[in-house]
């Protein structure tokens, strides 16, 4: 049932039979409809998510009530509010469905767990958090250094098949402009 998770896991460390079984075991997984919510920003996330198929969003309202996309998470990848799940604080951020998704939920117990008892859970908890800060940099460092043109070109190698499966004003917001100036770079090229 985790095929993809096990597969992920894989690529990053190596892991035994006997340990994916007892690690697997402690999984679960949730059926998210399309525009239903993984959790609100408010609430205290206790569980990482991985995305087994479909599509979701990480959306920030900002001071007026505006929702920023800030992220997407796409088959094969984890989500979580990081920061707010390693501090036990309410969430910063909302995660939104934006089609019918399925994910297998990783308990906060169950990441101790594998800290412990995987032969390399560290190394594996390690490899992940270094991913997500490098993306995270990347992307500080494209919204300050490159064109909107730039960003826009580069959506697709972050995501593939993003423009075809996401609202533009979606993209427009991650992209950190307006759907107006998503429309006349779209007409540009």
């Amino acid at each position: 049932m985790f095929d993809l998770l096990k597969l992920m896991s894989q690529e990053l460390i190596t892991l035994s039979s006997e340990e994916w079984d007892e690690f697997s075991a402690q999984l679960s997984k949730r059926q998210i409809k399309k525009l239903d919510y993984v959790f609100k920003s408010g609430q205290v996330p206790n569980e990482v998510y991985f995305v087994n198929k479909g599509l979701l969003r990480v959306v920030i309202e900002d001071s007026k009530g505006v929702e920023n996309t800030i992220h997407f998470s796409m088959e094969g990848q984890f989500i979580t509010d990081y920061a707010s799940y390693l501090r036990r604080l309410p969430a910063s951020y909302s995660i939104q469905a934006l089609e019918d998704s399925e994910l297998f939920v990783l308990p906060r117990a169950s990441v101790d767990w594998a800290y412990v008892h995987l032969k390399e859970g560290q190394k594996l908890g390690r490899l992940l958090a270094e991913l997500y800060f490098t993306f995270h940099d990347d992307r500080i460092k494209s919204l300050y250094s490159l064109t909107p043109l730039q960003r826009y070109e580069g959506i697709e190698q972050i995501f593939p098949g993003i423009l075809s499966r996401v609202p533009q004003h979606m993209i427009a917001s991650y992209l950190g402009i307006s759907p107006v100036h998503l429309s006349r770079i779209k007409r540009s090229i």
